[in-house]
C-alpha cells in the first residue's frame, strides 16, 4: 500500500510527534509499505509565533496538491493541524478521497497556556479540522473519551512504542551530582509545568535535559539545577540510566513517550495523576503518581528499576503500527480515482 503522511512536525525538531511518525514509517517500511512523508522541509518557512522551534511552511496549497497527485497514495494520513495538514484536508475534502487525522497533543491546552486563547475557540478549530476524517487516531483511551465529550466523531485508538534495541538500562553514571537525582527530559516551555518541579524542595541534585523558548529563563531564575541541551537517543539512555527518578509535570501530554523511554531504562517516574501518565503507568509500581509532586518524587525513589523495565516493554512499535494500518481507510479506485 502506498501510505503518504502529512505533518507539520519533522526534523530537525526532537518531540514525541515527530519520533512516533518516523518510528511508525520505519515499521511500516519493513512490512512492504510504500511511505512517502509531506513535511515543512519542502517549503519556505516562517517560525511560529511565540514558538520559533516549529516552522510553519508558507502557501503551501499549490505544492501540497502536486505531491499528492504524483505519489498516488492509496491511504492519506493527516497528522497535524497546521498549514500542510490543511492544504492536504482541503485538497482531500475537495475531491472526496477519504484520510485519517491524529491528535497528538493537547493543542487548546498548549495555546491557552501561552496566549490564554479560550480553550473553546480552539476545540471548535480542531473538531472543524477532525470532522471530516474517517478516523481520528488518539493515543490513550482517556484521550479518546475526552475528545468523545467534546463532541469529536469516530475516534480510535492509536498507541505509542518504545525503542527497546536502544532504551535499557546501561551501567554508566553521566550525572556526576549529588544523589538522588532527579530528571526531566523534553521541551522547556511553560506548557510543560516544568517550574512545578523546578520549585519542589528535594534532597539530592535536579536535572533539566533539552531546549525550547522557556530554557533561558529558568536556567537564570534556577541556578542550583543543571541544564544540558538536546541529546541524543544513546545519550538519552545514559541520562536516564543515571539518575534515580524521572519527574513528568506536564498536565497537558497526551501520551509522553519519555515515559516510556525512562522506564527501559529502568527509571520510576513521578508525575500528577493525569492523562499521560494514568494511561501510560497506571497502577502499575513503574510509577508514583500523586497531586502532591514533591510526594511522588520522595515515593518514586522507593520504586525498583526491574519493576520500571517490565512496564515499558509492555508497549511496541510493532503492535501500535498494526493499530495506525487497521484504521486506514485505503482508497476505492473502482470508484475515485486521483
Amino acid at each position: 500500500m502506498h501510505i503518504l503522511i502529512v505533518t507539520d512536525a519533522w526534523e530537525p525538531q526532537v518531540n514525541g510527534v515527530v519520533r512516533t511518525l518516523k518510528s511508525t514509517r520505519r515499521e511500516l517500511q519493513q512490512l512492504g509499505h510504500t511511505v512517502d512523508i509531506l513535511s515543512p522541509l519542502e517549503f519556505k518557512t516562517v517560525p511560529c509565533p511565540t514558538y520559533p522551534d516549529i516552522q510553519l511552511s508558507l502557501l503551501p496549497k499549490r505544492r501540497v496538491v502536486e505531491r499528492i497527485e504524483a505519489f498516488k497514495p492509496d491511504a492519506l494520513h493527516i497528522a497535524t493541524e497546521g498549514p500542510l495538514g490543511l492544504a492536504a484536508r482541503r485538497w482531500a475534502v475537495k475531491n472526496g478521497f477519504p484520510f485519517t487525522t491524529a491528535y497528538h497533543t493537547r493543542f487548546p491546552e498548549y495555546v491557552h497556556a501561552r496566549l490564554r486563547i479560550p480553550l473553546g475557540w480552539t476545540y471548535r478549530y480542531l473538531q472543524w479540522f477532525h470532522g471530516s476524517a474517517e478516523a481520528v487516531m488518539a493515543p490513550t483511551e482517556v484521550v479518546k473519551k475526552d475528545l468523545e465529550r467534546v463532541g469529536f466523531k469516530n475516534v480510535v485508538l492509536w498507541s505509542r512504542g518504545v525503542e527497546l534495541n536502544i532504551f535499557s538500562p546501561r551501567k554508566v553514571q553521566r550525572l556526576g551530582t549529588r544523589p538522588p537525582i532527579f530528571l526531566y527530559v523534553g521541551r522547556v516551555a511553560v506548557e510543560k509545568n516544568i517550574e512545578a518541579f523546578l520549585e519542589l524542595d528535594l534532597p539530592g541534585s535536579k536535572w533539566v535535559a533539552g531546549e525550547g523558548p522557556a530554557l533561558a529563563a529558568l536556567r537564570a531564575k534556577y541556578p542550583k539545577t543543571n541544564f544540558m541541551g538536546v541529546l541524543n537517543q544513546h545519550e538519552l539512555a545514559e541520562v536516564y540510566s543515571s539518575a534515580d527518578v524521572f519527574v513528568f509535570p506536564s498536565k497537558t501530554d497526551t501520551f509522553g513517550l519519555v515515559l516510556l523511554e525512562a522506564m527501559a531504562c529502568g527509571l520510576p517516574i513521578a508525575a500528577y495523576p493525569v492523562t499521560g501518565p494514568l494511561d501510560v503507568i497506571g497502577n502499575a509500581p513503574a510509577g508514583a503518581l500523586n497531586d502532591d509532586l514533591r510526594q511522588a518524587c520522595l515515593d518514586a525513589l522507593t520504586l525498583k528499576r526491574e519493576d520500571a523495565v517490565a512496564h515499558a516493554q509492555k508497549f511496541s512499535w510493532g503492535a501500535a503500527t498494526e493499530q495506525f494500518i487497521k484504521h486506514l481507510h485505503p482508497i476505492n479506485r473502482d470508484k475515485q480515482t486521483v
